[in-house]
């Protein structure tokens, strides 16, 4: 049995959640590792639509324990409501198919006070986080005041981090940047309340992940946004505020990276990103329209959409390289349905320099034009239509084996369609 890592190789929404929920079919256990509320997972099964926030996609499997490892920052106010959400759904989450590490950091009201407050400071400088406070709690969590689930648990740890937290952020709300202050005692009684609802799921994580290793059952490790959101690998400062490559998943959960037997990178067809930063092959024409139209691309967090763009090869071969991907699944191969021509980036140039690999100084990259090749599209046909890979269009077929060839890895699950059996798996990365 395997243990196999899920992660994005380019800026996020490059569909982890289905191909997660795919995967799970063959896992014991599914663990998110990074991130937080600010990713959105969707999932379509049988024409229901489930959005995911922060509790692994596995959840709509039976059987299948999910967990958040150490490595996320949670917000409890917006678990609560996802949990909520999802027994109105009918999927049931309790204590024997759900866990939450002791060890994660809480994203606080205070962290998004925080976000937003910075954000609108900064002004046409801003980030374009989501405000959900993912950055301020992460910056808690490495300056050591952060506040985690565990604390919960002892009255008198977490009322003094409370009070230090309260006091310290709101001085720099109130002072620097003329934002609303919190209040100490509302904000104790509410998350005690919510510590005592999120008691039956708190366990340690990396123990119960050890004995599913010892075991031989399989685990999948689920990664939020991509690689170019990493805090250090991506297109820095525009990215996120965890580590989103492979090595994360062993931090973020507590195992050994011995314990890795493969990595899955999910590929979009195309590329997509949010927010502000460099994006070389980002189109402002009918054909970025129509990515954006056909590929429905709003975030599913915020709904904000998302800025398009052709196929960026140096992007993902930073992906490969950064996190050691096995295996490919390219997603959402029937948006380019409907196409003459399709571009793939397969360089950069810049004041007559070539670049194979991405720049470190993301004002280079900012600065840098895509080499494009130019292959045949499938319009007319459709690739949404196939059922197997046989019956995909000849050059749709043609594009994923360029596609191999300009990354080195091979494709092991080809998506066409948001729905569960519209799939079809090459290679299983679980054997």
């Amino acid at each position: 049995m395997a243990n196999v890592i899920v992660l994005g190789t380019q800026w996020g929404d490059e569909g982890k959640g289905k191909i997660v929920d795919l995967l799970t079919e063959h896992a014991n256990v599914v663990v998110r590792f990074q991130g937080g509320n600010n990713a959105g997972h969707t999932l379509v099964v049988d024409g229901t639509k489930y959005i995911l926030h922060l509790i692994p996609s596995g959840i709509i499997r039976p059987n299948v324990v999910c967990c958040i490892g150490n490595g996320v920052v949670l917000d409890p106010i917006a678990l609560i409501k996802e949990i909520d959400e999802l027994s109105e759904s009918g999927i049931t989450v309790n204590s024997s198919n759900f866990k939450i590490s002791p060890l994660t950091n809480m994203i606080m009201p205070y962290h998004q006070g925080l976000d937003s407050a910075r954000e609108k400071h900064k002004g046409k400088a801003k980030i374009g986080t989501t405000g959900r406070g993912i950055g301020p709690a992460y910056e808690d969590r490495v300056a050591r005041r952060g506040i985690r689930v565990g604390d919960l648990a002892n009255r008198q740890v977490f009322e003094s981090k409370l009070q230090a937290n309260i006091s310290y952020h709101n001085y720099m709300l109130e002072n620097y940047y003329e934002a609303p202050t919190f209040n100490f005692e509302q904000m104790r009684d509410e998350f005690l309340r919510i510590g005592e609802t999120l008691a039956p799921y708190v366990d340690d994580i990396s123990v119960i992940l050890d004995k599913e290793i010892k075991e031989n059952r399989p685990i999948l490790f689920e990664g939020a946004q991509g690689t170019m959101l990493d805090v250090d690998h991506g297109t820095y400062p525009f990215v996120t505020s965890s580590s989103t490559v492979a090595g994360s998943a062993c931090i973020g959960s507590g195992v050994g990276p011995t314990a890795i037997n493969y990595v899955m990178g999910i590929v979009k067809a195309y590329t997509t990103r949010v927010g502000s930063g460099p994006f070389p092959t980002e189109l402002n024409d009918d054909v970025g329209t129509h990515l954006a139209k056909v590929g429905a691309e709003f975030g599913a967090t915020t709904g904000r959409s998302r800025r398009c763009g052709w196929f960026d090869a140096v992007v993902v071969r930073h992906a490969i390289r950064t996190s050691g991907v096995t295996g490919f699944t390219l997603t959402k191969l029937d948006v380019l349905d409907g196409l003459d021509t399709i571009k793939i980036c397969t360089g950069y140039t810049r004041n007559g320099q070539h670049f194979d690999t991405i720049p470190s100084d993301t004002t280079i990259l900012d600065d840098c034009t895509p080499i494009y090749e130019e292959v045949p599209g499938w319009k007319g046909e459709s690739a949404a239509d196939a059922r197997t890979y046989e019956e995909l269009p000849e050059t749709a077929k043609s594009y994923i084996r360029r596609l191999e060839e300009l990354l080195g890895i091979p494709a092991a699950i080809i998506s066409n369609g948001p729905d569960r059996y519209q799939t079809m798996v090459v290679t299983n990365p679980f054997g």
